[in-house]
This record gives C-alpha cells, sequence and structure tokens, in this order.
C-alpha cells in the first residue's frame, strides 16, 4: 500500500484523467477528496471506490475562487487531520486555434485558469503541510520545446505551469514538500468520442510514441500513486515523462 494514511485531495475527479488518478490513489490506501463541479459524475467516482471498500468523499467547489479553495482545504483538515498530496486536474478552458486567428481572450483564457487554479489550491494546500513538514503537489501536462502549430494558449499555459512548479519546488522544498509534474503527449482514452478529429489525433499520438504502445488512463493513476509515494521521496522540482517516448528529453 504505497498511499496507506495518506490523504489525497483531487481536484478535477470527475473527469477521466482524474478519477484514474482518484481511483489509484485509493486503491493504495489513500483517503481521496473528490472535488469537482458536477456532482453527479463525483458521485460515481466515489461509488466506484466505495464498492472496493476504500474511502473516498466528494465536495464541489470553483476551482477558481480563492475563498470557496481555502475554506474547502481548512474543512478537509479539520475532518482528516492532514493533506499529504494536492494534485489539480480541472480543465484550463483552452481554445485551439492557430495564433493569427485567434481572439486575445481566447488566446489569454487558459494561461489565466492555469495559473489562478493551480497558485490557489498549492498554497491553500501548502499551508498543512508546511506545518507538517511533508506533502506532494503534483501537476499535469508538462512543458519542453516540443509543440504543434495551432494550439492557441494550450502549450504557453504549460509551459507556465512548469515555471510555477520550479518556482513551488524551490520555496517549499525546505519544508520538506515536493512539486512533480507528470507529462504524457496525449491519453487517447480521454478523448471524447464525439470530438472533431478525434481520429487524427488519436493517429498522431501513436505515431509519435518511440513505443507499440501509448499511456493509458491506468498508466497517468499508477504513475501518480508513486510518485505521491514516500518510494519517490527523493523526486521533486521536475518532470516525470510517461510519454511512451513521444515527448524526447
Amino acid at each position: 500500500m504505497l498511499l496507506e494514511n495518506k490523504v489525497a485531495t483531487i481536484y478535477g475527479a470527475g473527469g477521466s484523467i482524474g478519477s484514474a488518478v482518484a481511483r489509484a490513489f485509493a486503491g493504495e490506501g489513500a483517503r481521496v477528496f473528490l472535488m469537482g463541479r458536477t456532482q453527479d459524475s463525483l458521485d460515481q467516482v466515489a461509488n466506484d471506490i466505495r464498492s472496493e471498500g476504500r474511502a473516498a468523499e466528494t465536495a464541489i467547489v470553483d476551482a477558481l475562487d480563492e475563498q470557496a479553495v481555502e475554506e474547502l482545504v481548512n474543512r478537509i483538515v479539520k475532518q482528516a487531520g492532514q493533506i499529504d498530496i494536492s494534485f489539480n486536474l480541472i480543465s484550463i478552458g483552452d481554445v485551439q486555434k492557430p495564433l493569427m486567428e485567434i481572439s486575445i481572450e481566447e488566446f489569454i483564457q487558459p494561461i489565466m485558469i492555469a495559473m489562478r487554479t493551480q497558485f490557489l489550491t498549492t498554497r491553500a494546500a501548502a499551508r498543512y503541510m508546511i506545518k507538517r513538514g511533508s506533502g506532494v503537489i503534483l501537476h499535469f501536462g508538462g512543458g519542453g520545446p516540443q509543440t504543434l502549430p495551432g494550439l492557441g494558449g494550450f502549450k504557453i499555459a504549460l509551459d507556465a505551469m512548469e515555471g510555477l512548479r520550479r518556482q513551488w519546488a524551490i520555496e517549499l522544498g525546505k519544508q520538506g514538500i515536493r512539486v512533480v509534474t507528470i507529462k504524457t503527449v496525449g491519453i487517447t482514452e480521454s478523448i471524447p468520442e464525439n470530438m472533431p478529429g478525434r481520429d487524427e489525433i488519436v493517429t498522431s499520438i501513436q505515431q509519435v510514441a518511440l513505443l507499440n504502445r501509448t499511456a493509458t488512463l491506468a498508466d497517468v493513476g499508477n504513475v501518480a500513486a508513486f510518485v505521491a509515494s514516500d518510494q519517490a521521496r527523493t523526486m521533486t522540482s521536475t518532470e516525470v515523462n510517461i510519454s511512451c517516448g513521444a515527448i524526447v528529453d
């Protein structure tokens, strides 16, 4: 049990990637708090976890609302006594168009959302992690020099998140808190079946992988559980690359 006696908060837990992480954390013994904006999707994930005899609790929250985030984290700590892991997986509202065709509002939106929510949720958890002298903050996405045309502000938002991750890591490291990004080139299972151009996107992900496979939702959950565990206690201020070689470091 990699995460036995750990308390994990997962924002965006009703989504495909967030739910995979929640199930993996719970499967490794963590008590998970699932946060999002849609109760039905959160309940479905929580019920799946409870059916396996694990603890899962849900809460509706706007992860862009400073007061709401602070109050929620305060309630969780009052209830559970601690927070050991914080993972923010909310969508960032990206509009993917060529830069010459995108509006300034569409371009800025994912950057602003990513920076605001990641800052707020990290700070709220870190207040309590500092008191305990330990904790793990996880990011998802990853930067790097590779990009593609037509992504609008999406890739820039990911790069900004990496800058924020480095800053948090250097300021929280002496307090025993680790900050790590898990990066992929895309999880094909998470792409909606009715999304325009889905087949082309899936094919492109498969073609750039160096291995004869691509990362699955289960892979994301399993790697996240390991990185959040004490077995990865030497890892901070870095990316964990699970792109199957599609992103070459």
